[in-house]
């Protein structure tokens, strides 16, 4: 077994949960998924338990690994904390931020003005704008000089659709307005301005989870408020790729 198998597979297992392809209760049968992924049960059964480390997976004598069922609390949940501790990043990241950096989050925002500037977020588009996102928050992350931040961030992200991953990318008016959060969060982080980054980001994260909870909780409450979105999320007329960041 190498490490890089392993790593690989929790990835590719993660991804999968995270974006509903595996559907929360699933039970996870090791032989079919080592046939599947193209390993052998060792790193499989190494990457399940990091997966239940991460608390995507759970464990239970005689019956093995299975999808954790998420529900609209737990979402909420997840969102208040990413809120609270992007927001301090934003502050930390005003005091230690670099120039090279600044540059980074600098052409995130005008990759996604670019992107965008059509009007409409055209599906050929969205992975491009997801990695934009996604490297504009980690940039922010790592400027804070605080590893701890990003250990329980990515904690965060392990619930279902509540990534940075994960945004309604058909409602333009909820993309353009997150992505003028990001041109104020990088005015304020230039300005060396942490209360207003902090303040800024704190909103921006709180109103993408009001966003996603307002679109998906009225169609889960005759499921009982559990997520039951699986592959295209149909069932809660989700896109592939769920909520804005």
């Amino acid at each position: 077994m190498t490490r890089t198998s392993t790593q690989t597979t929790a990835q590719i297992l993660r991804e999968r949960i995270l974006e509903g392809n595996i559907l929360p209760g699933t039970t996870l049968r090791q032989d079919s998924l080592a046939q599947e992924l193209g390993v052998s049960r060792t790193p499989l059964r190494t990457a399940l338990a990091e997966l239940a480390r991460d608390g995507l997976v759970t464990y239970e004598a005689n019956r093995g690994y299975a999808v954790r069922a998420f529900d609209i609390a737990d979402i909420k949940s997840a969102y208040d904390v990413r809120a609270m501790l992007e927001g301090l990043a934003c502050r930390l990241a005003a005091k230690h931020i670099s120039r090279e950096q600044i540059e980074t989050l600098a052409d995130c925002v005008q990759n996604g003005d670019e992107i965008l500037s059509s009007g409409v977020l055209a599906p050929e588009k969205l992975a491009p704008y997801r990695r934009m996102n996604v490297e504009f928050h980690e940039t922010i992350i790592a400027a804070s000089q605080n590893p701890w931040i990003g250990d329980f961030v990515t904690r965060a992200h392990n619930v279902p659709l509540s990534s940075d991953r994960i945004f309604f990318w058909e409602d333009f008016d909820i993309i353009h307005r997150s992505h003028n959060d990001h041109h104020r969060i990088l005015a304020a982080l230039r300005a060396g301005d942490g209360r207003r980054a902090e303040l800024l980001m704190w909103e921006h994260v709180i109103n993408a989870g009001d966003v996603l909870i307002e679109k998906v909780a009225p169609r889960l409450e005759p499921l009982g408020g559990r997520i039951p979105f699986a592959g295209n999320c149909d069932e809660i007329s989700l896109n592939p790729k769920g909520t804005q960041e």
